[in-house]
């Protein structure tokens, strides 16, 4: 699980020798220049907030873990102007949105109609789970920066991780881990069995004879030379268990032989199925948690197709997780007047943030597809 999470963090936020991860692209917003540059230096100060040159894989490891990602923006309410001030993590177990519906019937119809509708958020440090509405601080709503993963439950009532899909099959790849060691366990040593001729004795004395054999084997008198007393030194075996059995006159005398173990002790195929189960619930390539599998670089045909997925899956994860810096940026530019929220509406779209890329296999495709394209222009010259 955690090799796998690593993974996919890792793969999604890449710091490089600059300190960047993350920069804001505005090719194409329609604005004036002077706009853009203020826009560029609040989203760099919006990162030194976050402090994402050493905190980016944390930030995202939380959002991608927990679906949720919570901060409360701190402002000088006496110099608004002056913009976000701190930011503070706020743990996703410890606050929930509260929206409180005042209803009124009309006299007239009968219909329930909403007089008035208040949205807050609660905070309580010792965590939401059973508190009632009136347990906690209320804080506004539009103190609270908000960004989850966009998958919900069946109910569309709860924000679900990235990881709830693959609670199943972690569950199933642990049962079958432990299944595998118990049987190990118990099947790994060899046992004895002795077949002790008991001639034509009746039932009662052969077993008799036998459990007299047993304890004859199974029991050792040791002097005790400090004391100077004989002890008896029982010697127990519960999963290394001997067998004894009672063999009649006629057969073969008294015999010892052995009980081998389990003959399929280092089959893993059950194992190894449910491992790459849950490596598929979570989108990663099989081939890039094993340990023997060697990184080279070829010709971008000769890219798996899981490796492909792997790559959208991170681009899509890096959009969603994009929305806290639109929100952190959206509020930083209106408190500080650079833009309205009208004009922050018609340019917002056409922001976009470029991730810094680890994946060669991106610079092998587009390289490809360029070379490919001159060739065809030189033939058609």
């Amino acid at each position: 699980m955690e090799t796998a999470i690593d993974e996919i963090v890792n793969e999604a936020i890449v710091i490089e020798d600059s300190g960047t991860s993350v920069e804001i692209n505005m090719d194409d917003v329609k604005a004036p220049g002077q706009i853009k540059k203020k826009i560029e230096d609040e989203f760099e100060f919006i990162l030194k907030l976050l402090n994402f040159g050493n905190m980016g894989h944390e930030i995202f490891r939380r959002w991608y873990i927990d679906g949720r990602l919570f901060y409360h923006t701190v402002i000088d309410e006496n110099a608004p102007e002056f913009g976000i001030q701190e930011v503070k993590y706020i743990d996703p177990r410890r606050i929930r949105k509260i929206r409180e519906i005042q209803k009124m019937r009309d006299p007239q119809t009968g219909i329930e109609l909403i007089k008035k509708q208040i949205e807050y958020y609660l905070y309580n440090e010792k965590g939401m789970m059973g508190s009632g509405t009136n347990l906690g601080s209320r804080i506004a709503v539009d103190s609270i920066v908000n960004i989850n993963s966009g998958i919900m439950d069946p109910k569309q009532t709860m924000v679900l991780s990235y990881l709830h899909k693959a609670i199943k099959p972690l569950n199933n790849l642990r049962m079958v881990e432990d299944a595998t060691v118990i049987y190990r366990l118990s099947r790994a040593p060899e046992r004895r069995v002795f077949y002790i001729d008991v001639g034509n004795m009746p039932t009662v004395k052969a077993e008799q004879y036998v459990r007299d054999i047993m304890v004859k084997h199974k029991n050792r008198l040791i002097y005790d030379a400090q004391t100077g007393d004989i002890r008896d030194d029982r010697k127990f075996m519960t999963m290394l268990e001997d067998y004894w059995l009672p063999r009649r006159e006629g057969g073969r005398g008294t015999e010892v032989t052995t009980l081998p173990g389990g003959q399929t002790l280092g089959q893993m195929d059950d194992v190894l199925y449910f491992q790459k189960k849950f490596l598929n619930a979570l989108n990663v390539p099989v081939s890039r948690l094993n340990s023997d599998a060697l990184f080279s670089l070829g010709r971008a045909t000769e890219i798996t197709r899981d490796e492909l997925k792997f790559v959208r899956f991170v681009t899509r994860l890096r959009g969603r997780f994009s929305q806290l810096f639109l929100k952190l940026l959206e509020k930083q530019l209106i408190l500080k007047g650079v833009t309205t929220p009208e004009d922050w509406a018609k340019i917002s779209d056409d922001i976009k943030f470029d991730f810094a890329k680890d994946n060669y296999f991106g610079e092998l495709k587009d390289a490809e597809i360029l070379d490919g394209r001159i060739n065809q222009a030189r033939n058609i010259q």
